[in-house]
């Protein structure tokens, strides 16, 4: 008996196939992004904190210039591509409605190649990323909340 598949099943089969790619491309590009950019509880957060967690998290080959770190809750971060705890910014930009603890990492000067050398500065800021289908994937920038 010869079994004959329809067109429709095909297409099925196949979407079946790809949306696993898209999804750990997603994912992917999210795992990044906490991977450059979150440390939910941070020790120390000065130069010392810096110096490790640029290491750590594979920024000094070579030196990366600047780097922020955001602290707390993954879920808050996210929601910041949603209307919860974000809204539109510049293009296809998100500013957070509020303001997270962050460590920005500033490199010191001189070589470029490890060992490198940073400074700490801790602030309360609120952050730009860029989001893709609900996902952070992009940090832009921080800065002071205005007053109100």
């Amino acid at each position: 008996m010869v079994m004959v598949l329809s067109p429709l099943f095909l297409v099925f089969m196949l979407g079946l196939g790809l949306t696993p790619l898209t999804l750990a491309e997603d994912d992917r590009r999210y795992r990044h992004f906490l991977i450059q950019h979150y440390d939910r509880s941070p020790k120390g957060r000065d130069n010392k904190y810096c110096e490790t967690m640029m290491e750590k998290r594979h920024l000094t080959k070579p030196c990366k210039s600047i780097n922020t770190f955001v602290h707390g809750n993954k879920n808050d971060i996210k929601d910041i591509c949603k209307d919860k705890n974000g809204k539109p910014y510049r293009g296809n930009l998100r500013i957070s409605k509020s303001p997270f603890q962050v460590t920005i990492c500033k490199h010191k000067g001189g070589s470029t190649r490890p060992p490198c050398h940073y400074k700490a500065t801790k602030d309360y800021r609120v952050i730009v990323i860029g989001c893709e289908k609900g996902w952070p994937v992009h940090f832009d920038e921080s800065f002071v909340p205005p007053h109100k």
